[in-house]
């Protein structure tokens, strides 16, 4: 089963939002009716998905997850977005 790393825009609170999930767009209509009440993606309900990338498994999309959300970083975020390959380095860094 396919697994995904997804990253979300809320244009209202100009902020991404970095997930996993086997179902992306489940997920993105489940942050947009505040599903998760202790998430931080309830802060907006604009969510739009800007980029989602398959990885083999749930571990994979955990660590790319984990990853992106230790940077603490817009612009590496950003960067990802725009150059979606880095992952792909990210993952076969950390193995």
């Amino acid at each position: 089963m396919d697994h995904f790393l997804y990253i979300l825009y809320s244009n209202t609170s100009a902020k991404y939002y970095v997930g996993e999930t086997h179902d992306v767009q489940q997920r993105i209509i489940s942050h947009n009716h505040h599903s998760y009440s202790n998430s931080f993606s309830k802060i907006a309900n604009d969510w739009t998905l800007v980029l989602s990338y398959a990885c083999v498994n749930r571990n994979d999309a955990l660590q790319l997850e984990r990853f992106i959300k230790k940077m603490k970083s817009k612009v590496f975020i950003e960067k990802i977005i725009r150059n979606p390959e880095i992952l792909t380095d990210i993952l076969s860094k950390l193995k």
